[in-house]
């Protein structure tokens, strides 16, 4: 069987030694850092723990395929899932709707706030319903595929096709319903691809499994691990040697050279193509890049505690600032862990454009101390809205840390700290983008910007791809895993 050479240990890359170990092959990942998980991780500051990733985590409802991957990837089975009443909250003017898990109570509470939009709202819902069943999570028992009756509304999924969140939310009256609409990924973002957040939330498909992002993390590596997976820490690769139109062997910076009979590699390609590896991008990835709708992102974030026997508010909540700032605040009331007795930790999010990313990430090349400074001003003044917002929590907080597109810059290498890929424009459909690379036939990608809008399934999924991919070069489909069966 075939020697693979994993450079990156993040999710995608523990998936892909976890499927090679699986058909036989003999895996070894390469990380450039401490631990293995890449984004999938979080980090203790004294007696708090920070989560960096999970939000919610597409796939835990068991009916579905994902359900399937993650079991035999570690990060589920066997491990409770946790599923808040409400994903996210929108306040405006003192009022508040929530996307919640029931979503016969969700469609109601929007009804509730505007008789004026009900066309609308039912159209909506039709449309969730309707992605829910095309996902096998519909009914009751969130089990249901697409029946004969399903099959004929679909063409009213095109309504949705070719809208922006922003125009979607503009079909509504209520400004409150048209807050909720664009608040948690913006403005730009596919409408269809904000209904499919909804119905995947509303059918048990974006739970969080206990203990976060860490442990999540710590269970891929583990299962990497007793299939007799190599890991190997602290080694960056800093150029992959070619020879005649393949992919000899991979350099790092510690002055070692290893040699494989394939290479995969999961890194943000903007950092890959003329950097460590001397080919052009190819052309289906520089046209995402070029892409004035396929746009990257990233934020600046805050882990604050607050002192309080409980909150106004439960998952995610989502309000504007004085200042135009939309603040993003999540609760970790469900993992007491993760502060001391008597405080519950908070995560605030901003999120940012690739312009304001460079800037940090310069800044802090340039500018350590000034750098460290904005990041406590940031801090200071997300306690400051938290107070604003919340008065009766006042003098409850206390800031943790702060972390930047510059800080993911550094720990998982994307070019300008996106911890995910592409946004997802409206008329988009999720193009898979093909791993090969002309001019290296045993080189593979695997990573997350090969879909948008990236994220931990995609990860893992195109790490599976890429095993799928050089188990057929290697005729080895009777050793396959039923996961990786087509």
């Amino acid at each position: 069987m075939a020697d693979i050479l994993i450079i990156g240990g993040g999710v995608a890359g523990l998936s892909a030694g976890i499927y090679a170990q699986l058909c036989g092959h003999s895996a070894a990942i390469y990380e450039a850092h401490g631990v293995a998980g890449g984004n999938l991780t979080g980090w203790q500051r004294g007696d708090y723990h920070v989560d960096n990733c999970i939000h919610w985590l597409t796939g835990t409802n068991p009916a579905t395929k994902t359900y399937e991957m993650w079991e035999e990837l570690g990060v589920l089975g066997g491990v409770e899932v946790f599923t808040p009443e409400s994903l996210y909250t929108c306040r405006l003017d003192g009022q508040s709707l929530s996307l919640y898990s029931d979503i016969n109570k969700f469609e109601a509470e929007m009804l509730s706030l505007s008789s004026l939009d009900e066309k609308e709202i039912r159209s909506l819902f039709g449309a969730v319903r309707l992605l829910q069943s095309a996902m096998g999570i519909a009914g009751d028992k969130q089990d249901k595929g697409l029946s004969a009756k399903d099959i004929l509304k679909l063409p009213l999924l095109a309504r949705y096709y070719g809208l922006s969140a922003k125009q979607l939310s503009m079909r509504f009256s209520h400004p409150l319903l048209r807050s909720f609409i664009c608040a948690f990924w913006g403005d730009e973002f596919g409408a269809l691809a904000m209904l499919s957040v909804f119905a995947n939330f509303c059918g048990g498909n974006g739970g969080l499994p206990r203990g976060g992002s860490k442990a999540a993390a710590d269970r891929m590596t583990a299962r990497f691990l007793s299939l007799g997976g190599r890991l190997y820490l602290g080694k960056r690769a800093e150029k992959i040697e070619l020879s005649g139109g393949r992919a000899t062997s991979v350099s790092f910076s510690d002055g070692t050279r290893t040699e494989a009979d394939y290479i995969i590699v999961t890194a943000d390609p903007a950092v890959v193509f003329g950097k460590i590896l001397d080919l052009p991008m190819p052309k289906a990835f520089l046209r995402q890049y070029e892409s004035t709708r396929a746009v990257r992102f990233s934020s600046f974030q805050c882990a604050i505690s607050c002192r309080a026997g409980s909150l106004p508010f439960g998952g995610d909540c989502i309000f504007d600032t004085d200042g135009g700032e939309r603040v993003i605040v999540r609760e970790f009331s469900h993992e007491p862990s993760f502060a001391p007795t008597g405080e519950i930790m908070l995560q605030t999010m901003t999120f940012c454009s690739e312009r304001a990313a460079k800037s940090s990430i310069r800044l802090r090349r340039l500018n350590r101390a000034e750098y460290d400074e904005k990041k406590q001003k940031l801090g200071l003044s997300q306690i400051c809205a938290l107070e604003k917002e919340f008065p009766q929590l006042k003098g409850c907080f206390k800031l943790i840390d702060v972390w930047t597109p510059a800080t993911y810059r550094r720990f998982v290498g994307s070019e300008i700290g996106s911890y995910m890929s592409f946004t997802f424009p409206a008329r988009a459909l999720p193009r898979k983008l093909d791993g090969h690379v002309s001019g290296a036939e045993n080189l593979l990608l695997a990573t997350q910007w090969q879909q948008s809008p990236g994220g931990l399934p995609i990860a893992a999924e195109r790490g599976r791809q890429a095993i799928l991919e050089i188990c057929k070069k290697e005729h080895a489909y009777g050793r396959m895993p039923l996961a990786l069966e087509v």
